[in-house]
């Protein structure tokens, strides 16, 4: 998966570009067949588990995707 990470800083505001866009935790759950665990979804994007919890958490509260409980894990599922 070819995800382009920018790490600069906006010219105007002075504000760092975001290194991992929204769109590339919903790409990795596409490309792990719709679902998947928090690891392997960070796995996939290359960054550490704490950020991807975090951003699939805020990814669930917009109805982006999904999530259930397996076992003592969550199970992340990208919404029809």
């Amino acid at each position: 998966m070819d995800i382009v990470m920018a790490k600069d800083r906006e010219e105007e505001s002075g504000k760092y570009t975001e290194v991992y866009p929204p769109d590339a935790f919903i790409e990795a759950l596409e490309s792990l067949s719709g679902a998947a665990g928090t690891q392997e979804v960070a796995d996939e994007v290359g960054c550490a588990y704490r950020t991807a919890f975090a951003k699939l958490s805020d990814l669930e509260e917009e109805g982006k995707i999904s999530s259930r409980k397996v076992g003592n894990a969550k199970l992340w599922q990208k919404t029809e």
